[in-house]
């Protein structure tokens, strides 16, 4: 299985890029993993709502631009389903077992996703109804679908 993490902006912290190398190493005897990165537009606190709009449209464009059209896509969105890992490890399963190798989970930038990533998505995958920061959310997704394929071959993992 071919799975990307296609996500905003420039991870610039080293703990969090040494926590997920080491998920990619851990998942290479799994499948093929890999984080894309798209540049982000400048956010600042006070733009209106036009501006927010305007700003997800353009990292939108960017982020589709990386995905193609045979990629099963997985947004991560606060309005989405929760699942639990075993959930997780179901879905990806599932998604090998009928043919579609390639996953692409998307994470947004600070202001979120655009309509039509969120359209252009096949299902909707909320972490949690708390707000984390978009380079937090890279681990915290590499490690869950470290966890997943863990479950899938059977293999022991922390509950």
């Amino acid at each position: 299985m071919n799975i990307s993490i296609v996500a905003v902006g420039k991870l610039k912290e080293k703990y969090l890029k040494q926590g997920i190398d080491e998920y990619i190493k851990r998942l290479s005897s799994y499948a093929n993993v890999q984080v894309v990165e798209v540049a982000d537009e400048k956010a600042p606190d006070n733009m209106s709502e036009a501006e927010i709009e305007q700003v997800k449209i353009k990292e939108g464009e960017r982020l589709l631009a990386k995905i193609s059209a045979d990629t099963y896509v997985i947004a991560l969105a606060i309005e989405g389903s929760q699942w639990n890992s075993e959930k997780l490890a179901h879905e990806l399963d599932q998604l090998a077992t009928y043919g579609k190798s390639k996953v692409s989970f998307i994470i947004g930038g600070s202001v979120g996703l655009s309509d039509a990533v969120i359209k252009r998505s096949n299902a909707k995958l909320s972490f949690s109804k708390m707000t984390f920061p978009h380079q937090l959310m890279r681990l915290i997704l590499t490690e869950q679908v470290y966890r997943a394929f863990r479950i899938i071959n059977g293999h022991a993992y922390h509950k």
